[in-house]
């Protein structure tokens, strides 16, 4: 007999799998344009047209919904399949694809408004900007971790830290830009401007990390200045008689 995995509430009735999923849509819906504050419960269900017991029925409170819709908003954007190792894949296409899609996530107007009240609410309530963290960008940092460390093992990439070179791929793609698109002083990249920053990004990141072209560094000490090279002075042949 063929064994099925049914979820079943606090009364003992099996959980509804299409109310579950409308309630999620409706807190995804309702949290990337309203806000954690502006989001009632009430509110949620109203959106997925079931009762507030339902919704309390699938996910135990407000912040535990919160988690839940951040986490497939970054798996919607960003779907695990981005992150799969291939031996026979381009390493340079796998990280320009994830790229484009990990800076049209965090641009969006939705994610920069989300982001702002997260921000604003974070001394107030640090466990939700906990949960924010850990649902949206240390999830993605995860799966690029993995990535990576594959591609290290396979010997397509030279990687000593998977976890911090996934750390430098995402802060080279946020880069300046992002900062300033928060506090609302600049437009998030869009189009062939956002396609150029990416692959100068996967280029820069490629150049530090490729095992096709290994190149040796001398790392010097925190706070020390290399000592210049001493200029070469070409010989210059002299005329005889002069």
């Amino acid at each position: 007999m063929t064994k099925q995995t049914v979820l079943v509430s606090k009364s003992g009735r099996p959980k509804d799998q299409a109310k579950r999923k409308a309630v999620l849509e409706a807190a995804k819906s309702l949290f990337l344009s309203k806000g954690y504050e502006g989001s009632s419960m009430d509110a949620i269900a109203a959106e997925a047209g079931v009762s507030k017991l339902t919704v309390y029925n699938h996910y135990r409170d407000k912040a535990t919904l919160f988690s839940a819709a951040i986490t497939a908003k970054c798996d919607e954007q960003l779907p695990e399949r981005l992150f799969e190792f291939s031996p026979h894949a381009s390493i340079e296409t796998v990280l320009l694809n994830i790229g484009i899609k990990y800076l049209e996530l965090i641009c969006s107007s939705e994610a920069v408004a989300l982001q702002r009240v997260i921000v604003a609410m974070a001394n107030q309530e640090p466990k939700l900007a906990c949960m924010f963290y850990e649902a949206g960008a240390r999830h993605m940092l995860r799966e690029m971790t993995n990535l990576l460390m594959r591609a290290s093992l396979a010997g397509r990439l030279h990687i000593e830290d998977p976890q911090k070179a996934a750390e430098r791929f995402f802060c080279l793609l946020k880069g300046d830009d992002y900062f300033r698109v928060l506090i609302g002083i600049c437009e998030p990249l869009e189009g062939e401007q956002a396609a150029r920053h990416v692959h100068e990004v996967v280029t820069v990141f490629l150049g530090l990390h490729s095992c096709e072209t290994p190149q040796v560094r001398a790392v010097m000490p925190f706070g020390t200045l290399a000592s210049p090279a001493k200029a070469q002075v070409p010989s210059v042949a002299r005329t005889p008689g002069r």
